[in-house]
């Protein structure tokens, strides 16, 4: 039996919902508890202006409240209060059990699965562009529609130069995982040594390699007050794979955009 398998346990989640007069109930977000640990995930919708409006505050203190009790000794004896004595606004669904290896997990798929926010472009979401598409909208500043927009955790400060894209391969494991849908940030500002880049090569053929994320490292040389690019290397964090070097030839790469977190 594996590791997955044994490490599986049954959980219980409830469905948050809210009701306003005149309209049917809103998924407002999900509580998942396991019950072996009695630990809690909450995931709540953040869009509340946009669909509860003289409401929406009141959502929101109400939402906080519920994020704090969660956190505290004692929370499961108050989750029974609330699922008998809720609001007529707010409501909780009976429980149901799923399965679930990673709480986290679980609670990001149960949320996807269930609730449905309004996209707040930058503000909740990030639009997701393949390599090619971000680098034709950040380097020559087009206009192109997103393949879709994702959900970003709230604990990170959105702004319009940030962007998803989903990168494939293994040389910049374990930080990125194969296949993981990654933030990047345009422009790249101040000095790019060290930092983790998205890089458009352009002495590869379109089907090889031509986009990649490595760790960039240069040497320079100075002239009086004048400096040039000695050097230019691009290295994977995977020790099996090898760094090399970029011709010190500005037409032949461009810089993207810079790593900010892995989403999944």
């Amino acid at each position: 039996m594996s590791t997955a398998t044994l490490s599986t346990r049954r959980a219980e989640f409830s469905l948050l919902e809210v009701c306003l007069p005149g309209r049917p109930p809103i998924s407002a977000g999900i509580i998942l508890r396991d019950p072996a640990t009695g630990d809690f995930r909450l995931r709540l919708r953040r869009d509340w202006e946009s669909f509860a409006g003289e409401e929406a505050e009141v959502l929101s203190l109400l939402a906080d409240d519920l994020a704090s009790k969660l956190s505290e000794p004692g929370a499961e004896d108050w989750l029974r209060l609330c699922e008998e004595s809720f609001s007529h606004t707010l409501r909780l669904s009976p429980r149901e059990s799923v399965l679930a290896a990673d709480l986290d997990k679980t609670a990001d798929r149960l949320y996807s699965r269930h609730v449905r926010p309004n996209v707040l472009p930058f503000v909740t979401h990030l639009p997701k562009y393949s390599a090619r598409v971000a680098a034709g909208r950040f380097l020559d500043d087009n206009e192109v529609e997103a393949e879709e927009w994702i959900e970003i955790p709230e604990n990170l400060r959105l702004d319009p130069g940030m962007f998803i894209v989903r990168i494939t391969g293994h040389s910049m494991e374990p930080r990125i995982p194969d296949g993981s849908l990654c933030v990047f940030r345009a422009p790249v500002t101040g000095s790019r040594q060290g930092k983790l880049l998205l890089i458009e090569r352009r002495d590869v053929s379109e089907s090889g390699g031509r986009y990649t994320v490595k760790r960039y490292r240069s040497q320079k040389t100075s002239a009086g007050e004048e400096w040039s690019h000695e050097k230019i290397r691009l290295e994977p964090l995977n020790p099996d794979f090898e760094a090399w070097e970029l011709d010190n030839d500005p037409n032949l790469f461009q810089v993207i955009g810079e790593f900010v977190r892995v989403l999944d």
